[in-house]
């Protein structure tokens, strides 16, 4: 081995860890605006294509070593750490702009029907009152009168205002439980790869540890045996 030249096994170790330090960060964030939201999944896009770049780059390196499956592995693993990180924090910013979304339009149905209600309202007070004929004794109708029909009609319109509003509210809080199951799932999917991750890095720094302990050994050995 050349002095100064790390083993394989560290460089690994350290990539590894560093990887993590940056995957860190971002899991973080959390988002409180529309416009917030378009700049996450700005920047998913940006660092997924990056994370790609990268993957390709490590295929190409790993494609001239020794061990080119070890290596392919470990360049696929930390691909899919990276992404799915990402992938969390798009879940997130996608289900912040849906509920958002959704909660302007039930709030848009609820200020139509209530209008409409306040519409009917004045309609019916300033509706104009049938002349009475004094020559004629009043007759009684077989239906409803007008000022009944109107007033049903305004009752009717109250209540599917209200039941619009209830309505409303009830698919918000449906399409928030979803989104938030859903993120939730990701984020402990991105947790479980991450500790495997941290697993590897242990891992291939022990092996690392080990075998320079080992040619530290057989260097000793085969001094104290050309004595």
């Amino acid at each position: 081995m050349r002095a100064g030249l790390k083993p394989l096994g560290e460089m690994i170790a350290a990539a590894t860890l560093m990887a993590l330090a940056a995957l860190a960060a971002p899991a973080q964030a959390q988002t409180t605006s529309v416009e917030q939201a378009n700049a996450t999944l700005a920047r998913v896009a940006t660092e997924r294509a990056a994370v790609n770049d990268e993957f390709a780059e490590s295929e190409a390196v790993c494609n001239g070593k020794f061990f080119v499956n070890n290596c392919l592995d470990k360049a696929k693993e930390k691909r899919r750490i990276a992404l799915s990180s990402l992938r969390a924090l798009e879940v997130e910013a996608e289900h912040f702009k849906r509920v958002d979304s959704v909660r302007k339009r039930d709030a848009d149905l609820a200020e139509r029907a209530r209008k409409d209600a306040e519409d009917q309202a004045l309609r019916t007070v300033h509706a104009p009152k049938q002349p009475k004929d004094q020559d004629k004794p009043p007759q009684r109708s077989s239906g409803p009168s007008v000022a009944e029909r109107e007033a049903g009609h305004e009752a009717k319109m109250q209540r599917q205002a209200a039941q619009d509003a209830a309505e409303a509210g009830k698919r918000a809080a449906n399409v928030q439980a979803f989104e938030q199951k859903k993120a939730e799932s990701e984020r402990r999917q991105a947790d479980v790869a991450r500790k495997k991750l941290e697993n590897a890095a242990k891992a291939a720094k022990k092996e690392a540890a080990d075998k320079k302990q080992a040619e530290a050994d057989a260097a000793a050995a085969a001094k104290a045996a050309s004595k």
